[in-house]
């Protein structure tokens, strides 16, 4: 039988590391070819189980791909933190004053009451509006996605929000507020794990994280740009009689509705479909189709059990949610990114308490993102290369434990350079939320319920957020010792469930192996063929391996 790896049934190898100028054949009871395609799987007509290519063949796939492909999905993560980041730079413009908006008015959708001058920042990324319209459309994105593609519903969902961003220009209250907040979080809800999804079916397991890192590390750039684009725009408040945070968001929404449009026209059905209106030719070669198709059926053969519109149903939805593998992984979505968020979601007005104008302050908050771009692409490398998820996550908390602890320590009043350098470090921790969305996704197993998985985890982490902007409160400002306190405690938490998942998933893996191991190489050639009894157990298959 072939060999069974972490989170892997036995697939192809690299030819890089077998020393050889051609990829081996499949061996004879390897998943791949005891299970091919489902007739309906989109790249059926490109499936080849003797089909053999070189590594610089593959290379040259992978690097097209990330060429029209990754890059292009970079550009939307920008129009997103692009209109996700535009509230936090308004309120440096005095966006409350302009539209009257009280303490009182802002209890029904903030995150936490706060005093005037020691407004909770989360505020900046979102109200509680914004955040339960978000939340309610995770999966029902989802399911659409799966029923009329990627191509069409991603683009519609920048374009909506795109517009409704646009028109905050014209906010003039507590209503319109309340709207365009929560049609802003309908229209982002499910955007990033359906983006997510989409780009499981070009790249094979081992590729994922790092391409996921870029994601995030765009999200940071677009952080940094954006603030460089308030730190100009906000100046021109008084330009034909207007607020600086009237243009910020004319101008970043109309910019935001272009990458849209542009979406819309470019982005490809599937692998061995990517002809659209701007690009009208395939972006691969039928050589290429066959190598991509073929690479990705061997390292993930459950790719070519459904079609990528194939519809999603209730019981694939309670499957998800039924998958005690995946239990602590959604716990570790719900605490391990609390301990940063506050800090992080403060930096900005915690500068300009400290005096900072409101130039300083957006320029002072670009060290720790592009802090974050580094570390987070260093780590899911790391992560990558040595194929380890846990213990690359650990060391995301285990940064942020001491920097916590020193912050803690300052004395009040003054040291606000010191304040600001830890407080920095902190919010530039090396996030390892791309290394956590790969792990759930080659651990899921099933297409479907890949897709359910991940939107149930990005809920799970944005009521993680929730719980975040909780812990600084305004009776313990402004250095929420007690605040930081509650943070170390759940940092330390983050690593108990960190370890405890890695064991679990370690216990399950050996109960699997002790029961495929009892088995002669006949019956396990015969369970393997089974292909309906197998299909239904998912990852819980015998000859499938989680990884940790």
């Amino acid at each position: 039988m072939a060999e069974i790896e972490q989170g892997r049934l036995g697939k192809t190898k690299y030819d890089e590391e077998n020393n050889n100028s051609k990829v081996p054949d499949i061996a004879q009871g390897n998943l791949a070819s005891v299970i091919p395609p489902h007739e309906s799987y989109e790249g059926y007509h490109r499936f080849d189980p003797s089909a053999t290519w070189t590594a610089q063949e593959e290379r040259n796939v992978v690097f097209k791909t990330d060429l029209m492909l990754l890059s292009f999905i970079c550009l939307m993560f920008f129009g997103l933190q692009l209109d996700r980041g535009n509230l936090s730079n308004a309120l440096t413009d005095n966006l409350l004053v302009d539209l009257g908006m009280t303490t009182n008015d802002y209890n029904n959708v903030r995150r936490e009451n706060v005093k005037k001058m020691g407004m909770h920042t989360n505020l900046l990324k979102g109200t509680t509006i914004q955040l339960i319209a978000f939340l309610s459309t995770e999966i029902p994105v989802q399911l659409l996605i799966k029923r009329y593609g990627f191509n069409r519903i991603l683009p519609f969902m920048m374009i909506g929000w795109s517009l409704v961003s646009w028109t905050q220009a014209w906010i003039t209250g507590r209503a319109s507020f309340y709207i365009t907040r929560a049609l802003i979080g309908a229209f982002e809800g499910g955007f990033i794990p359906g983006t997510i999804l989409f780009a499981t079916y070009f790249y094979k397991t081992r590729e994922l994280s790092v391409r996921l890192a870029f994601f995030w590390s765009t999200l940071n750039v677009a952080r940094i740009i954006s603030s460089l684009l308030a730190a100009g725009i906000l100046q021109m408040r008084g330009v034909q009689g207007k607020t600086g945070w009237f243009w910020l968001f004319l101008i970043e929404g109309l910019l935001t509705f272009m990458i849209g449009v542009v979406s819309l026209l470019y982005l490809p059905s599937s692998p061995t479909n990517t002809k659209s209106f701007l690009i009208p030719r395939p972006w691969y070669t039928e050589r290429q189709e066959v190598i991509m198709v073929n690479r990705l059926l061997r390292d993930d053969p459950s790719k070519g059990l459904t079609n990528i519109q194939e519809h999603a149903s209730l019981q694939d939805l309670l499957d998800a949610w039924c998958d005690k593998s995946m239990w602590g992984l959604y716990l570790i979505g719900l605490i391990a990114y609390i301990p940063q968020g506050p800090v992080q979601s403060y930096l900005s007005l915690t500068l300009k308490r400290l005096g900072f104008t409101t130039f300083d302050a957006n320029m002072l908050s670009i060290p720790s993102a592009a802090l974050q771009i580094i570390l987070m692409l260093a780590l899911c490398k790391s992560s990558e290369v040595l194929k380890e998820r846990t213990f690359h996550c650990l060391f995301g908390e285990l940064w942020s434990l001491p920097l916590l602890a020193a912050l803690i320590a300052l004395p009040n009043g003054g040291y606000n350079w010191p304040r600001f350098t830890i407080s920095t470090l902190i919010s530039g921790y090396p996030y390892f939320h791309p290394i956590v969305s790969a792990w759930i996704s080659e651990n899921t197993f099933d297409v479907k319920k890949r897709a359910l998985t991940a939107a149930t985890y990005n809920v799970i982490v944005q009521i993680g957020s929730v719980i975040s902007s909780q812990i600084y409160r305004s009776s313990d400002a402004p250095y929420y010792h007690t605040g930081n306190k509650v943070l170390i405690s759940l940092c330390a938490l983050a690593l108990v469930v960190f370890v405890l998942q890695r064991e679990l998933l370690r216990y399950l893996n050996r109960q699997k192996e002790k029961k495929w191991n009892s088995m002669s190489p006949e019956e396990q050639g015969l369970y393997q063929a089974d292909r309906v009894a197998r299909e239904k157990e998912g990852n819980k298959r015998l000859d499938f391996r989680f990884s940790y």
